[in-house]
């Protein structure tokens, strides 16, 4: 095992990163991680902000996003600079999730957590309608449970009894697009995507991501290419992609996606962090490793482990 910053790393659930691979580490350099989950959480984690950048060093990153559904990490972010996080040359960045602990659809908040230096806002997530609903038919999805007692989710919705984005929505849009921030559309039911979508385009955002469309969200590939048509992309997330390294189906449903949406509108972000769940860079190394051998021209694997992602994150 590897000590870190918050304890020790379980090597069991990365031993395949311990294996050099060095046509995929190579093709990883320059990175940009999107969604990465380390603590501090009310859900258990096994990596800290700090374990995250060192995690993402170790093939050449340059830069994460460091999401908590419950608090915007920007802060946190901003005192680990002086303790170590500079120093191993990956640029960390946060922003903010709009469920119930940080007042929802809260205008104040976005605003804040923007122009203290946070890049992302993810329209709610564990508030959202299909999260509540998902969750509520389906207990063992492997989501995590907060270690401390928080009082049940209320339901957040963006759009309203007529079918149009509530008030608080369009005026977090203004803020989004005034800071060319990037708007994340959370877990969002399908439905309101639809809605939300066009209406960000028309405030004047231009950087637009659709997460995991089949997980929660509940879209068809062709659904989320008609969205990629608009302007959006979609970010596929590797926890639920390459989270065992026997199980191929989760790279076939990204092949799915891939050709409605077009290598130039999709993104591979971690989604990890979570105790019990590989390390960031084991999933990416899986991940470029499996579209190596499925003939993956390098050029895309790299737009798609960065580049595109890049050209949304920096300004």
């Amino acid at each position: 095992m590897t000590q870190t910053a918050s304890g020790l790393w379980d090597e069991t659930l990365d031993a395949d990163r311990l294996v050099p691979d060095a046509e995929a580490d190579g093709l990883l350099a320059g990175g940009v991680d999107l969604h990465t989950h380390p603590g501090p959480s009310p859900f258990p984690r096994r990596m800290s902000i700090l374990d995250a950048a060192s995690d993402a060093a170790t093939v050449g990153f340059r830069a994460i996003v460091c999401k908590s559904h419950h608090h915007s990490m920007q802060t946190d972010i901003l005192a680990l600079q002086s303790a170590g996080l500079t120093e191993t040359g990956v640029q960390a960045f946060g922003g903010i999730a709009l469920n119930r602990t940080v007042g929802g659809l809260n205008p104040y908040g976005v605003e804040l957590a923007l122009r203290m230096g946070g890049r992302v806002v993810w329209f709610p997530t564990i508030s959202s309608t299909a999260h509540l609903e998902f969750h509520q038919h389906n207990h063992n999805s492997g989501f995590p449970v907060a270690g401390i007692p928080l009082r049940d989710n209320e339901p957040i919705s963006v759009v309203g009894d007529d079918g149009a984005l509530v008030p608080e929505a369009q005026d977090i849009l203004s803020v989004i697009a005034a800071e060319s921030a990037i708007l994340n559309c959370g877990h969002l039911p399908a439905d309101e995507i639809d809605v939300l979508i066009p209406a960000a385009i028309a405030a004047g955002v231009e950087r637009i991501v659709v997460s995991h469309p089949d997980f929660i969200v509940g879209a068809s590939p062709e659904r989320v290419g008609g969205w990629c048509r608009q302007g959006a992309n979609v970010e596929h997330c590797l926890a639920m992609v390459v989270k065992n390294p026997a199980d191929g189906s989760g790279a076939e449903k990204v092949a799915a996606f891939l050709r409605e949406t077009g290598v130039g509108h999709t993104i591979f972000s971690s989604d990890l962090g979570q105790k019990n769940n590989p390390l960031p860079i084991t999933a990416y190394r899986r991940m470029v490793r499996r579209l190596l051998d499925a003939g993956t021209a390098e050029d895309d694997i790299r737009a798609m482990v960065g580049g595109n992602a890049a050209q949304l994150l920096f300004r």
